[in-house]
């Protein structure tokens, strides 16, 4: 992905990030895209169901022990408990230090859950041009993470955003730990 793209699209998404990521006085969200009354086209809107209960990892891909979450105050603290969380569920994948640039694929997600903290939904916000394959892995980086710590006690929507910027060999870090 060009330099140039990867700037307009941060550039382009940064606002929104802001507002979505920043909270109105550390607990609610404020208005803005991720609240907005008018849904998004359905061609740019993919949707990734939760796992059944039933459905055992694969083999080739045992679980981390990530212990018991973190109870968040915020949901400033919870989606940075979130994307470290996601990191130890998937050191093998995931990258540290400064964003590589040029990066080679941006997806877009918004995970809603369920009060206990388990993944409800997943949304597909952006699907990158290019590499479109990190769009599953950062679905199943999400889904190892899982579950992120009970919300009942954060005020509603119980969803939030994470933006995943990949390198040339197909590791992420999730953008807020950039912020």
């Amino acid at each position: 992905m060009p330099c140039i793209e990867v700037r307009r699209v941060l550039h382009a998404l940064w606002p929104a990030l802001l507002l979505v990521l920043g909270g109105c006085g550390g607990n609610r969200l404020p208005p803005g895209p991720a609240a907005s009354t008018s849904p998004a086209p359905v061609e740019s809107r993919l949707e990734a169901k939760a796992p059944s209960a039933s459905r055992a990892p694969s083999a080739a891909e045992p679980l981390p022990a990530l212990g018991a979450p973190r109870r968040a105050r915020s949901w400033d603290e919870f989606r940075m408990l979130a994307a470290r969380r996601m990191v130890a569920a998937n050191k093998a994948r995931t990258y540290d230090g400064a964003v590589i640039e040029p990066l080679l694929a941006i997806p877009v997600l918004e995970i809603e859950l369920n009060a206990d903290g388990s993944i409800r939904r997943i949304v597909v916000s952006r699907t990158p041009g290019q590499a479109t394959d990190t769009v599953q892995i950062a679905i199943d980086a999400v889904k190892r993470a899982a579950p992120f710590g009970e919300v009942s006690h954060l005020p509603k929507p119980w969803k939030f955003t994470e933006v995943f910027l990949f390198d040339d060999e197909r590791r992420f870090k999730p953008r807020t730990l950039d912020l």
